[in-house]
């Protein structure tokens, strides 16, 4: 097995400031929407926004993905804890963010936009989901440098032991993720929208790529020790990922059937 290096989560000082792989991990994923997005912009013919509005958006995505992030981690993994102790809810610093209240807080966010400015929410969605994916993969890696969100303990070759946890070989179920939430998934989506699609396919078809990787690699994620399992055995990981795999197919059949 191999053993996990112990990275300094602090990635460098600058003076008292201390920056954070975690949080550049974050800059990352911000940077690769900015960046792509505009290529999108710029090569594209079918892009529902210009770049102005992209940094709007960019802006308003921040916002969704850091408040929806740590209220989905408030109300969905730890309710009691933060209901006992409600100051802490604002410990953002501490960790604690949730993919699935960070996707919810992003269309809120978006959905406000685009009322505003009288641009469809749909074709929005359908443009910014292949460009996320990058920066859901470098989360993963972020998680991987803190040694945080292992894997359960196996015994493939390939297995990585934590020492800040334990010294038990463990799936590294953060690598697992980066692979198929930002590799893949950015591929088949920015592949699948570099043709013209009716609204909602594009989403669609994050919902179910996404929806069905959490759903997979939840089996070798060793879950959160206050996190018990759930109905049939399952985490809350995979049943916050089920409506999203369900809504997706919907979405997508009806995106061509309404073509």
């Amino acid at each position: 097995m191999f053993v996990h290096p112990e990275f300094d989560p602090i990635a460098l000082h600058l003076g008292p400031l201390a920056i954070r792989w975690y949080g550049l991990m974050y800059l990352t994923g911000f940077l690769a929407v900015l960046l792509l997005g505009r290529y999108r912009i710029k090569h594209g013919a079918n892009a529902p926004i210009n770049n102005q509005q992209l940094d709007d958006l960019l802006f308003y995505g921040v916002l969704g993905v850091v408040l929806g992030g740590r209220l989905g981690y408030v109300l969905f993994y730890k309710p009691d804890y933060y209901w006992m102790h409600p100051l802490e809810i604002f410990y953002v610093w501490e960790g604690g963010m949730a993919f699935h209240g960070g996707f919810v807080g992003v269309m809120a966010a978006m959905w406000l936009y685009v009322r505003k400015h009288g641009i469809r929410w749909l074709n929005v969605m359908d443009f910014l989901a292949p460009l996320t994916a990058i920066g859901l993969g470098a989360g993963r890696l972020g998680n991987f440098i803190n040694g945080e969100l292992w894997g359960r303990v196996t015994d493939v070759p390939w297995a990585v032991a934590f020492p800040q946890h334990d010294m038990l070989p463990r799936h590294p179920s953060q690598l697992y993720q980066f692979a198929l939430e930002g590799v893949v998934m950015f591929l088949l989506l920015w592949l699948y929208s570099s043709k013209p699609r009716p609204a909602g396919a594009v989403s669609g078809l994050f919902l179910i790529a996404y929806g069905l990787f959490r759903f997979l690699v939840e089996f070798v994620r060793e879950p959160d020790a206050f996190m018990p399992s759930l109905a049939l055995g399952l985490t809350m990981g995979q049943w916050l990922s089920v409506p999203m795999i369900l809504i997706g197919v919907g979405l997508l059949r009806w995106s061509y059937v309404r073509k």
